[in-house]
């Protein structure tokens, strides 16, 4: 008997740690995002977190005859990626994220995480020069 409550044990863990896994750090999906970025800022209580905002062009709308900004919310992990965030404000961005299904309290306040900023334009003249350090 003890030995078939082991395996039910060490069944169940695994089937929560899969369920864990799955939920918070499954990445399930990957893209692109354009826009100007709005704000970024690090905040927090107990976990600091950078968190920011891009504002992308054109309009979208839940319902139809209605106006509604189109704004992508993300966190940032990488100390690097802020860096380079904390000096485009206000500035067109494009950026590479990852989204998992679930949000960890260490790892920010959304579900999108920016893994990289492919490219910083001056203001939303998308044919200026590239800045220093954007790739």
């Amino acid at each position: 008997m003890k030995k078939f409550a082991w395996i039910i044990g060490i069944a169940l863990f695994v089937v929560f740690a899969g369920i864990f896994w799955y939920k918070f750090y499954f990445v399930f999906g990957e893209g692109v995002k354009a826009g100007s970025l709005n704000y970024f800022v690090k905040k927090g209580v107990i976990f600091k977190t950078y968190e920011g905002r891009v504002v992308q062009e054109g309009f979208q709308s839940p319902k139809a005859g209605e106006l509604q900004s189109n704004e992508f919310r993300f966190s940032v992990v990488d100390e690097e990626v802020a860096a380079q965030l904390e000096r485009a404000s206000g500035k067109h961005v494009e950026l590479r994220y990852e989204e998992f299904n679930g949000m960890l309290p260490w790892r920010g306040t959304s579900n999108f995480v920016v893994t990289e900023v492919l490219m910083v334009h001056e203001g939303t003249n998308l044919n200026s020069e590239k800045l220093p350090y954007s790739q």
